[in-house]
């Protein structure tokens, strides 16, 4: 998908500007743009292997979240406290 494309390129280059014409990293094209040193299709596909998946980050959030509520909880927030902080 090109959001995993872009995520890679951002991940290997922060600062890199380009346009992606396609959804799939072996079929599309990518623009470098404002003198951005282009990066290799390789290097952008073993960059995306490393990356989590959606589901990976959806998991890793709701862990985040659940602890979270247990700090607070542990320093002596009621739930209703919690929720009118954090809206959940």
């Amino acid at each position: 998908m090109i959001i995993d494309i872009t995520k890679a390129i951002l991940k290997i280059n922060p600062n890199a500007k380009m346009t992606i014409r396609g959804q799939e990293l072996d079929t599309c094209t990518i623009e470098w743009l404002n003198g951005t040193t282009p990066i290799s299709k390789s290097d952008i596909e073993a960059k995306m292997a490393e990356l989590p998946t959606a589901e990976e980050e959806a998991a890793q959030i709701e862990t985040e979240k659940s602890s979270g509520k247990q700090k607070l909880k542990d320093l002596g927030l009621t739930d209703a406290e919690i929720k009118a902080l954090t809206g959940a």
